[in-house]
């Protein structure tokens, strides 16, 4: 019988990729071992992000980074041990103005066991708040212009990963306090229905779902304050969204938990897809 191959996909928040490497994300790296990592606020210019990567993964890694304008925000990166054989910034037209704004990066993949390229895009998009109408509209606009790149990208025949962190619980299994959240931003009705257009009317596949079942969580993220994490108190906002025939191949998601408060490098945990052929 032919050899099962594998590829192992991380995504993350870290917070600043200083603060992740000060607070551990070294061990993280080297006991997981992951193929490739999709990172989101980055925070750090090019120099600095490839310094933590070349010492972090090695310099043989591949990297592609969208800085953002704004100084110490956002921040989007794909980091492989995969060849790269293009990478792009540009989320396509009418959305330029989001080029510069450090939230979507692709990169394609050589994955010799896939039928096609492996197109793989860290995104971030930003929190937004619902008393502030011209931030929600950014938002959605953002959700807009994904969903268009993604169209586009699905209808050449490469088989996509959208990955990161979206700020948006899909449903009520998403937010442990999804009741008091109704009407805040993260659960807001015209936000959810972007991820009920991508599944049911798109064909994409929400995988940590879709593996995990109807279940709360598993949670991404956890406030640093009060006692959120240690009650398990989170929101499930980072996602690994595929198209159907990459889903096809997904066999495990798993959230990498701190174990504890004190061992926890980001705010958000690593969302880990494992793909098999």
């Amino acid at each position: 019988m032919p050899r099962s191959r594998s590829i192992t996909i991380a995504s993350v928040n870290v917070n600043g990729i200083r603060a992740a490497d000060r607070n551990g994300i070294a061990s993280w790296i080297s006991g997981r071992k992951p193929d490739v990592v999709t990172l989101q606020e980055v925070r750090a210019p090019d120099e600095i992000l490839n310094e933590h990567v070349d010492r972090l993964w090695g310099e043989k890694w591949q990297r592609v980074h969208a800085e953002s304008a704004a100084k110490g925000r956002a921040g989007v990166a794909v980091v492989s041990s995969i060849p790269m054989t293009d990478t792009k910034i540009d989320i396509g037209r009418p959305a330029q103005r989001f080029n510069d704004t450090g939230r979507w990066v692709e990169a394609t993949l050589d994955v010799q066991f896939l039928d096609q390229p492996l197109v793989v895009i860290s995104a971030y998009v930003h929190t937004g708040e619902a008393e502030d109408e011209h931030r929600m509209e950014e938002k959605l606009a953002f959700f807009a212009a994904m969903t268009k790149r993604m169209e586009t990208l699905r209808s050449s025949g490469s088989h996509v990963l959208v990955t990161g962190d979206f700020n948006v619980g899909h449903t009520e299994l998403d937010i442990k306090n999804w009741k008091g959240n109704r009407n805040k931003a993260g659960f807001l009705e015209t936000e959810r229905a972007w991820f009920d257009r991508w599944i049911h009317e798109l064909g994409w596949v929400d995988l940590a779902r879709t593996l995990a079942g109807d279940v709360e969580g598993p949670y991404t993220w956890w406030s640093f304050r009060g006692q959120a994490f240690d009650k398990n108190v989170g929101w499930r906002i980072d996602y690994q969204f595929a198209t159907p025939e990459l889903a096809a191949l997904a066999t495990s998601s798993t959230v990498d938990r701190a174990p504890s408060y004190a061992e926890r490098w980001s705010d958000h945990a690593p969302l880990v897809i494992t793909f098999k052929n």
